[in-house]
């Protein structure tokens, strides 16, 4: 069925005249480079999760710039958008001519600085059994919670020029106008 694919992506938004991508309550930004996103969509509830396709062109670590924007409703578990928790698809292409072995991803509420379990942030850290976190690639994923949220997908493989599809909760319970997303793919070793 090609045409659901390409229906999304014609549907999808385009980014504003600053290059961020707006779905739902929130923005996201390629600005720290090695990746590009190609199109975002979706509101960030439960039922209706930001699909986010990009394509990394580094096998080092990349950071996404995600921003609340606008008014929106607290701790909206539920079927509404809200700060506090962001359903979100990653569908990444691997662009870097290696293939990965791991992937990993990191919450920071301030950049280069890890997220400690007072400032809120985390992969649903609260719910450790949760489904909402899973990938179509890697068989198995390990939450480390302090001193940093970080999640590491293994058991698997993404060739270059293959696709990957990530899911992810983040919950922030004390919402910051800016976090960051920081995504390692990780190569054999020689």
């Amino acid at each position: 069925m090609i045409a659901l694919p390409l229906l999304a992506c014609l549907l999808a938004a385009e980014p504003g005249d600053d290059g961020r991508w707006q779905a739902g309550p929130y923005s996201f930004s390629d600005e720290s480079g090695g990746f590009r996103i190609r199109a975002v969509f979706g509101s960030g509830s439960r039922g209706d999760p930001v699909i986010l396709q990009q394509e990394l062109y580094t096998a080092s670590a990349v950071v996404m710039v995600i921003r609340l924007i606008g008014e929106t409703p607290r701790y909206a578990y539920d079927e509404r958008a809200g700060a506090g928790y962001l359903f979100i698809e990653i569908e990444t292409l691997n662009a870097s001519n290696l293939p990965w072995v791991e992937f990993e991803f990191e919450l920071q509420e301030k950049r280069g600085v890890s997220s400690v379990y007072g400032d809120g942030l985390s992969f649903d850290q609260r719910n450790v059994g949760s489904d909402h976190v899973g990938s179509d690639a890697f068989k198995s994923h390990d939450r480390k919670f302090e001193p940093h949220d970080r999640l590491l997908f293994q058991s698997g493989t993404v060739d270059a020029g293959h696709s990957v599809t990530f899911r992810l909760l983040i919950t922030d319970l004390t919402p910051q106008p800016v976090f960051y997303l920081v995504q390692d793919p990780r190569i054999p070793a020689s």
